[in-house]
């Protein structure tokens, strides 16, 4: 895939905030997605308290959610945890992983928040501008906003919102019995195709594109520890 560099990644915390702030403006969440064929999901392993951390990337078949390809790399993160600010720690190791990838994904789901972030541009909207596709981001907890419970069944969703009322994301309801997990606008998707997709890929509480991808990278990172 094509790397669109918006800005170099070494950056204070006070100058992250600022470009956040900046780009959160380029957003776009008109929907540019037709149907997908290949849909990808990315994640990151790493021991707490560790620099090294492995960056896992998988492409599935759309119709039958099979893995397709799967990519790997090894690398250091240097940039600490600080909330909100995830996709500083994260998406230079991950870009440089779908620098390999090819062809392109249709649609990339990412383990984290899009516009449902405190300057709206939480990982998976950082990461549609880099790359210039289709993002979804599906988190398992909230960082901003409320909502109220879904219904118990698979498909059930709500309005996650902000102080303003404004629609942030949903949760979503991916399977009966399990905790709903929060969908947001990454880039170039609306809403409702977004969870739409999730739903389509989801077998269990997690997506199965990040699912898979948190699940190969971790084996990944034990057979090289």
């Amino acid at each position: 895939m094509r790397i669109h560099s918006l800005h170099p990644w070494n950056v204070s915390r006070q100058e992250a905030l600022d470009l956040q702030n900046q780009l959160a403006r380029k957003i776009d969440t008109t929907n540019r997605l037709s149907t997908p064929t290949r849909i990808a999901g990315a994640d990151i392993s790493m021991k707490r308290g560790e620099t090294t951390a492995y960056a896992g990337i998988v492409v599935l078949d759309a119709a039958t959610l099979e893995i397709q390809k799967e990519y790997f790399i090894k690398g250091r993160i240097d940039f600490p945890y600080i909330p909100g600010l995830l996709s500083f720690r994260e998406a230079p190791l991950l870009l440089e992983l779908f620098a390999q990838v090819s062809p392109k994904p249709h649609l990339i789901f990412f383990d984290g928040q899009g516009l449902a972030h405190p300057r709206k541009l939480g990982l998976a909207s950082h990461m549609g501008l880099f790359l210039k596709c289709p993002t979804v981001g599906c988190a398992k907890s909230r960082l901003v906003g409320r909502f109220k419970e879904p219904g118990p069944k698979k498909g059930s969703r709500s309005r996650l919102v902000g102080e303003d009322n404004r629609t942030l994301g949903a949760a979503v309801r991916t399977r009966e019995g399990c905790k709903p997990v929060l969908i947001s606008i990454g880039h170039q998707i609306d809403l409702d195709t977004a969870v739409h997709w999730t739903l389509k890929c989801s077998r269990y509480r997690i997506p199965e594109p990040t699912r898979l991808a948190h699940l190969r990278v971790n084996d990944y990172r034990k057979s090289h520890f």
